[in-house]
This record gives structure tokens, C-alpha cells and sequence, in this order.
């Protein structure tokens, strides 16, 4: 196995993700849930994660190829759907349990964009272009694997977060998690404005 690659991979992944990063986020979507409920969305939210990073992974280019997608419009719109969240969070609309469906919360925003966000997708992608053979393939499959498990984990035992709080901590949190997100959503769009006009400005005319 290549060790270098898996190295690579695993820190930029992990810086990525960010799963310290992303247990405010999760505990202001999920934090009125039970336990058991709470545990399901994170399982689920990494789930899907995994499997948008492999789909990209095999198949990314051809896809994006195919329907005639830039990288940086997948990023302005993974942006788009953060805005929106976070202003369910800001707002408070999420304050009331029986407006969180789990399934909701762990496929959106949770699984996509948060963990399978345009940045871990194109990193992702850009790892599989430079591996070279089955070692290095190898090599970048055990590196996600890895970083979802750290993710799963760290949101798995986000319950104790939970405890230490209660419910009038939550949400605060939540409010502060809405400006962060609002703050993560701003930067992926701008990123995506300024891809797009570097791209046009290096196009011949």
C-alpha cells in the first residue's frame, strides 16, 4: 500500500470533514431528538457520505463530463443549500421536534454538503487521478474508510455534549452553529463566483 498517499489522503480528508467542526452543526439539527434517533442520523449522515465519496470517486468526472457540470457550480450549489439551513437555524425553525424528520436531517445537510461536500468530493477525485495502480487505489479507499469512522465516532458520542448543556445550551448552540454554516455557505459560493471568473477570464474570447 502506498503509505504516502494514505497519509495524503487521510489529513485532507479529515481537515475537510472536520468532525469536531461538525458537532455543533449535528447536536443543533439533532439535539431535541432521543438518543437512539440521534445515533441513527449520525449512522445514516456518514453513510451516505461514503457512498456520494465513492460514487465521485469512480465515477466523478464522467458524471460532471456527462451533465455538463463545472466543479465550481457543484461547490456554489452545495453554498446555496447551506444558506438555506442556516437560516432555519438563526431563525429557529428547527426548535421543534416534530418538524425534524431523522432520515431529513441525516441525508440533508448532514450527509451532503456538509461530509460529502464539493471540497471532500474534488478532493477525492483529485486522489484518485494520481494514484496509479492497485496499492495506491488501495491506499485511498482505506483513507476514506478511516475518516468516516473518526466522523461516525465523534458524532456517536456527541450525546455527552448533549448532557453537559441541556436543551437551554442547545440552543444557543444552535444559533452559533446557523452563523458558522452561514459563514461556511458564503465562502463555498464566493470560492465558486471566483472559479468561474478565473475560468472566463483565462477562455479564449
Amino acid at each position: 500500500m502506498n503509505f504516502r498517499l494514505f497519509g495524503d489522503a487521510f489529513v485532507t480528508l479529515l481537515v475537510i470533514m472536520d468532525p469536531p467542526g461538525m458537532v455543533p452543526i449535528f447536536l443543533a439539527l439533532t439535539g431535541a431528538l432521543p438518543a437512539r434517533e440521534r445515533h441513527r442520523a449520525g449512522f445514516q449522515a456518514v453513510a451516505l457520505a461514503g457512498a456520494v465519496i465513492v460514487i465521485f470517486a469512480v465515477g466523478g468526472q464522467q458524471i460532471l463530463h456527462y451533465l455538463g457540470i463545472d466543479l465550481p457550480a457543484l461547490q456554489g450549489a452545495g453554498g446555496l443549500l447551506l444558506v438555506l439551513v442556516a437560516l432555519q437555524l438563526l431563525t429557529g425553525k428547527q426548535d421543534d421536534p416534530a418538524q425534524v424528520t431523522t432520515t431529513n436531517v441525516a441525508l440533508v445537510p448532514l450527509g451532503t454538503p456538509l461530509l460529502a461536500g464539493p471540497g471532500a468530493i474534488v478532493a477525492t477525485m483529485l486522489f484518485v487521478r494520481r494514484a496509479g495502480g492497485f496499492a495506491d487505489y488501495l491506499a485511498v479507499a482505506a483513507a476514506i474508510l478511516l475518516v468516516l469512522v473518526a466522523v461516525w465516532l465523534v458524532l456517536r458520542f456527541s450525546g455527552i455534549v448533549v448532557r453537559v448543556l441541556r436543551p437551554s445550551g442547545i440552543e444557543v448552540l444552535t444559533r452559533i452553529a446557523g452563523l458558522l454554516l452561514a459563514a461556511i455557505a458564503v465562502q463555498l459560493i464566493a470560492n465558486a463566483v471566483g472559479a468561474f471568473v478565473t475560468a472566463y477570464e483565462h477562455s479564449p474570447h
